[in-house]
């Protein structure tokens, strides 16, 4: 899988927000959702996605190679390696690597898919299934 948007159709609801906190953390708090949804004000209904594209920037910078590429598809914090220095947050390009409220250790996307089957509009979508794209 790998995640894209369609800025042009996101309403800025927040359910893939909702989705992605609740299937990650077990979570109905869309502020701790790994993607970011960002409002273009005061333009109504301008809207943009940021996602983890699996770029690997956070992983090149780690100083103790905590995040490995795992079955050649996704990068994941490795929590027992990580020592908190928030350099892959910092290298983040699209800012979705991020520290939640009472945790030391970084968060990123898992691509575990929550957002893209219940985005209502089809904003978020698996570039390689083709949908949306």
């Amino acid at each position: 899988m790998r995640l894209a948007a369609k800025n042009g159709l996101c309403s800025g609801c927040r359910v893939c927000q909702v989705a992605c906190s609740m299937q990650v953390l077990g979570e109905n708090n869309p502020k701790k959702s790994l993607l970011r949804i960002e409002g273009h004000f005061p333009q109504p209904g301008a809207y943009e996605i940021h996602c983890c594209d699996q770029c690997g920037e956070c992983a090149a910078v780690c100083p103790v190679d905590a995040i490995p590429l795992i079955d050649g598809a996704y990068y994941r914090v490795d929590e027992t390696k990580c020592i908190s220095c928030m350099a892959c947050v910092e290298a983040c390009p699209r800012g979705v690597m991020m520290v939640h409220p009472g945790s030391e250790i970084p968060s990123k996307c898992i691509l575990c898919g929550a957002c893209v089957r219940m985005c209502p509009k089809g904003a978020v979508y698996d570039a390689d299934a083709g949908e949306g794209g």
